[in-house]
């Protein structure tokens, strides 16, 4: 099978080019080619594959062989491999997604796609197991007390914004993200009673209404170096909670992601950078 090795921020995946390849059980490759010390070393498997709804369609699966819905680095690679390689010379693309079908505008530099804005579509307000899409209407009557849940983890209760990108998000606000033991509370949340499909976690520092961080702790593949959804769904509990603007960089581990909420429809823009690192072949 041959792959191309991409990541966004550090947030590094296997894709293939399902135009020229077939992959039969994308589960099972996920879990070979993610491995870091008897694989390619990935945060998952990403299909680049045909689609009668949008010009691409995008097929994630995470490293443990489980599929996810939505992936905010992975889709800018998605862009920028179907722009480099020849698949499209559109500098705006449609990319068919277990979450809906995303709109991508992409910066060129060099005949190279550098940049990819992805409209990421409408943060959902899932505290409470609530089901509110944040556009203007929506956020017009919440309260702090529909805005905010309570857990008990480990014992410690922490207050959340559960946020859905089309995947689950739990954003927990913290006051040091570098101190914050992610990798032991992170899997305390992953697999708690309240998420029977597991979340994604997010702990967030907001150092000024401009400028948060955040380390993410992803569900089937542990602490990684950036989330795009988790960033969106960070931005959107940082406007909600009264710590953020509109406009606003999240600095991952990766590097920083910029972010423009569109307030009145509610939909959320995202710019980062993409980047090939090598392609090779592995045997399945």
């Amino acid at each position: 099978m041959k792959f191309t090795k991409m990541h966004g921020l550090g947030n590094d995946y296997v894709y293939v080019d399902c135009f020229q390849e077939e992959v039969k059980e994308p589960s099972r490759v996920a879990e070979l080619v993610s491995s870091r010390h008897f694989g390619v070393g990935s945060d998952g498997l990403i299909l680049i594959r045909p689609s009668d709804k949008a010009d691409f369609r995008m097929e994630m699966y995470n490293a443990d062989g489980s599929r996810g819905a939505m992936c905010g680095n992975g889709i800018r690679c998605v862009a920028k491999y179907v722009y480099d390689h020849g698949l499209t010379s559109q500098k705006e693309i449609t990319v068919e997604t277990d979450a809906g079908i995303k709109t991508l505008k992409l910066t060129v530099q060099d005949g190279k796609a550098a940049l990819v804005t992805v409209d990421m579509g409408i943060p959902v307000l899932t505290s409470h197991r609530l089901q509110v899409p944040l556009d203007a209407a929506g956020r017009a009557g919440l309260t702090k007390e529909q805005i905010w849940e309570n857990i008990t983890v480990d014992g410690r209760q922490y207050q959340m914004i559960a946020i859905s990108m089309g995947n689950p998000h739990a954003a927990v606000f913290v006051d040091d993200t570098d101190r914050f033991p992610v990798e032991e509370i992170g899997p305390l949340f992953e697999h708690h009673s309240r998420f029977p499909d597991r979340t994604n976690t997010e702990f967030i520092q907001a150092v000024s209404p401009a400028f948060l961080k955040m380390r993410v702790w992803e569900r089937g593949s542990g602490e990684t170096m950036a989330c795009g959804t988790g960033a969106t769904a960070s931005v959107a509990a940082a406007v909600l909670a009264g710590l953020a603007q509109p406009r606003a960089q999240v600095k991952l581990l990766g590097g920083v992601l910029d972010f423009s909420w569109e307030m009145d429809s509610g939909h959320m823009m995202m710019t980062g950078p993409a980047a090939e690192v090598f392609h090779g072949e592995i045997d399945i």
